[in-house]
């Protein structure tokens, strides 16, 4: 196992990929280099392997703000404007998978991941109109919905929650892993045989630290849980006892602003991206520990098109 200790990421550590990108929030990243990047000018901006040549990908419309990739390559994405979710397909075209909840609408969807079972977990920050007065103070509104990747059968799973945000199953699918971005740390649930949530827990620090708020998490290989902070654009690891560990600090946001997600990538899965609501690039540094594979990495899913 690798120490992640005394691992710090220094401003000269960090590279940038893509230009002119808006509100480049998620990020997934293909064995073979290539990175589809959600794109407030289209839904997806990819960005290809070996040239770094960008196009836009998808319906020019809404606010994507999660993404996931099937097991055939498509995109299944969170609008947290619109608030649905939708699939696109390899041609670009837009199908709505979900557009409300038991006849109501289902408000700020904020992140869609699939886990290894394509058990599709659908992460809603807020009920509440307009959302950004859920990231003001603290509303409890929050829930997570599970249904298979076409829609069918959605069911909520959890509620309660201090405006849901990223969410992730460890590996060995005992405990779904949920952000709350305005209790500023992560909560957790164990996972039941048939995708129940139950015994609700705190993991690691709650909150990191006064007025933290968390946004993106993402595991590593040695089950290290990298987590994003946006008011101070921290890094913190979370090992797996809990214990928190800074690797990055940058309060004036010189060099990353406002980071919402981690994406391992790279053939050795050290190269570390990281999305953002402010910036026109994504920054990257390199990782001493290799990132979780993702369930996309997996199998023969390929999405260029």
């Amino acid at each position: 196992m690798q120490n992640i200790d005394h691992f710090k990421v220094a401003p000269a550590d960090v590279r940038y990929v893509g230009t002119d990108l808006s509100r480049p929030e998620c990020i997934i990243a293909e064995r073979d280099g290539t990175l589809w990047i959600a794109d407030n000018r289209g839904a997806i901006t990819h960005i290809e392997a070996g040239s770094g040549k960008q196009r836009l990908f998808g319906p020019q419309e809404g606010v994507p703000n999660g993404i996931a990739m099937t097991r055939d390559g498509e995109f299944i994405v969170a609008d947290i404007g619109a608030g649905v979710v939708y699939r696109i397909d390899r041609d670009g075209n837009k199908r709505i998978v979900l557009d409300s909840y038991e006849g109501k609408r289902l408000g700020a969807v904020n992140f869609v991941y699939l886990d290894d079972w394509d058990r599709l977990w659908v992460a809603v920050s807020t009920i509440t109109e307009p959302r950004s007065a859920a990231l003001n103070s603290v509303v409890p509104d929050g829930y997570v919905l599970l249904m298979d990747p076409e829609g069918r059968n959605p069911r909520r799973v959890a509620d309660g929650l201090r405006f849901t945000n990223e969410v992730r199953v460890d590996a060995r699918g005992e405990f779904l892993y949920v952000a709350e971005t305005t209790a500023g740390g992560i909560s957790r649930y164990r996972i039941g045989p048939d995708g129940s949530l139950s015994g609700r827990e705190t993991f690691g620090p709650m909150p990191l630290f006064d007025g933290a708020k968390v946004d993106g998490i993402a595991f590593d290989a040695d089950g290290n849980l990298w987590v994003t902070e946006i008011t101070r654009n921290q890094l913190v690891v979370l090992k797996p006892d809990g214990t928190a560990i800074t690797v990055f600090d940058d309060p004036d946001g010189k060099t990353i602003d406002f980071p919402t997600s981690v994406t391992f990538a790279g053939e050795d899965l050290r190269t570390v991206y990281v999305g953002s609501l402010k910036m026109r690039s994504v920054a990257s540094f390199q990782s001493p520990v290799a990132g979780a594979p993702m369930r996309h990495w997996r199998g023969d899913v390929t999405a260029t098109a």
